[in-house]
């Protein structure tokens, strides 16, 4: 998998996810523990999600 993080995430090591496609899904982890807990999240509900979040 090749994550990505947002460019607007900035080098401040902040809070920040990082985000992986997988088939029909994206996978969403955790910048700071890049070991940890993995979620696993249908593209239309993260297209969903977003949608409500950015009123577009």
């Amino acid at each position: 998998m090749t994550w990505r993080k947002s460019s607007r995430s900035g080098s401040s090591g902040g809070s920040c996810v990082e985000l992986a496609g997988v088939e029909d899904a994206v996978a969403v982890r955790d910048s700071k523990d890049p070991d940890g807990a993995v979620l696993l999240v249908p593209r239309p509900v993260l297209r969903a999600a977003l949608r409500g979040l950015t009123g577009r």
